[in-house]
């Protein structure tokens, strides 16, 4: 089971930074930045881009998190050369500064980005920001899914790019990483730092 041990210890950075950004959403700073990304404009339906969850203090949160923990988790590594070489991230790749800087940024980038089009397709089905998938009948299923791995698949992706995952790797890497997604929105749901448990 130690790929599965190597999949956690790549993505801490991605996770540490999912979780300091849901806390970073609900403080009142930078509230200038608290404005949807679709700046409320509708698509052809009449009905809303992304809604007013998907945020550009969430965009760029969420961006500069993944640099700074990307950072912090590069120093741990180069600290700890046996916690370093189990990184895919350092697989091929020196652990420098300039590399983790464009891996940082691209980890919270491709997470948020990620989380869009399950937005602009909730919003053309009618589920309303803010309601979680698992109370809309007939379509509960799908979403629920949906809002585990959207983000998770932008990860991995970023992960793929460079260090070669096979498919059925891949696909794994995206069941772990939604399953674990999952159990820490019920976390942050009990914590009160989410509105929906899933």
């Amino acid at each position: 089971m130690s790929w599965l041990a190597d999949m956690y210890i790549t993505l801490v950075p991605g996770i540490a930074a999912g979780i300091l950004n849901m806390v970073w959403c609900t403080l009142p700073w930078a509230r200038r930045l608290a404005r949807p990304i679709d700046a409320g404009r509708t698509w052809r339906d009449g009905r809303r881009w992304f809604g007013d969850n998907k945020t550009w203090k969430g965009l760029i949160g969420m961006t500069g998190l993944g640099l700074v923990c990307t950072l912090a988790w590069s120093r741990v590594c180069a600290a700890a050369p046996a916690l370093e070489a189990r990184v895919y991230f350092y697989s091929d790749h020196a652990n420098t500064l300039a590399y983790n800087t464009v891996i940082g940024l691209a980890i919270g980038l491709a997470y948020a980005l990620f989380e869009l089009p399950n937005s602009f397709l909730k919003r053309r089905l009618d589920i309303a920001p803010g309601h979680g998938s698992a109370r809309t009948p007939g379509r509960g299923v799908l979403f629920v899914i949906l809002d585990q791995i959207d983000s998770i698949i932008g990860l991995v992706l970023v992960v793929a790019v460079v260090h070669p995952l096979t498919i059925g790797f891949f696909l794994l890497y995206i069941l772990v990483g939604g399953v674990t997604h999952a159990l820490l929105n019920l976390l942050l749901f009990a914590a009160r730092l989410r509105k929906n448990p899933l």
